[in-house]
C-alpha cells in the first residue's frame, strides 16, 4: 500500500528542499501530496468539514511562511500534521458551528435494494457521535495513528509527549471506545 508518507520518500528530500528555498512548483507537489490527509486528520479533531477546511487552509499558509524553518527535511510529515492540529484546535475553539448529520431516507421502497438492511449505518452513526464526545486531543491521537499511520514515536514528536505516554494514551483510548462501541 503506497501511503501519502511512501510518497514523500520517493520525491526525496529535493522536494522539501527546492519548496523551503521557495519553488512554488515544489510547495505545490507537497501539497498535492498531503492536502487530503491533513484535511482528513483536521476532520477528525475539529468534527466539522466546514472548520477543517479552514484549518488546513490556515495549516497550508503557515507551512509556506516556515518552510525555511524546517531544520530536519526528512520530518516534513509530522511537521506538517503538527501545524494541521494546531490549526484545527484553533478553528475549533473559535467556531461555535455544530455539524448535522444528514441521513437520507428514501420514501420510495422500490428505489432501496430489497435485502437492504435499514439499520446498516448504524455504526457509523455511532462511531461519528462518539468521536464528536472526544477530547480535540484524544482525536488527533486517533488521526495521527489511523489518517496517517504513525507510530509512537512519530505521534509523540508531533503531540510534544513521550512514546511510552503516546501508546498509553492510545491504548486507554481504544480501550474507551470498545467499551463505549461494544466489541462489534
Amino acid at each position: 500500500m503506497t501511503t501519502a508518507l511512501g510518497s514523500v520518500a520517493e520525491e526525496g528530500a529535493d522536494l522539501v528542499a527546492a519548496a523551503a528555498a521557495g519553488d512554488e512548483f515544489a510547495f505545490e507537489r507537497l501539497v498535492a501530496i498531503h492536502h487530503e490527509d491533513l484535511r482528513r486528520i483536521c476532520h477528525v479533531v475539529t468534527g466539522d468539514p466546514v472548520a477543517a477546511d479552514e484549518a488546513v487552509q490556515a495549516a497550508w499558509a503557515i507551512a509556506w511562511r516556515k518552510m525555511g524553518s524546517l531544520r530536519d527535511r526528512s520530518r516534513i510529515v509530522p511537521w506538517l500534521a503538527s501545524i494541521a492540529i494546531n490549526e484545527a484546535r484553533r478553528a475549533h475553539r473559535s467556531s461555535r458551528r455544530r455539524s448535522v448529520l444528514e441521513i437520507a431516507v428514501s420514501l420510495d421502497a422500490g428505489s432501496r435494494a430489497p435485502d437492504a438492511d435499514p439499520a446498516a449505518g448504524i455504526s457509523a452513526i455511532d462511531l461519528r457521535n462518539t468521536l464528536a464526545r472526544l477530547s480535540r486531543d484524544d482525536r488527533a491521537l486517533l488521526a495521527l495513528r489511523f489518517v496517517y499511520e504513525f507510530d509512537s514515536p512519530e505521534i509523540a514528536a508531533v503531540l510534544g509527549i513521550s512514546a511510552s505516554g503516546a501508546r498509553s494514551r492510545l491504548s486507554r483510548l481504544l480501550q474507551r471506545l470498545q467499551g463505549e462501541l461494544g466489541n462489534d
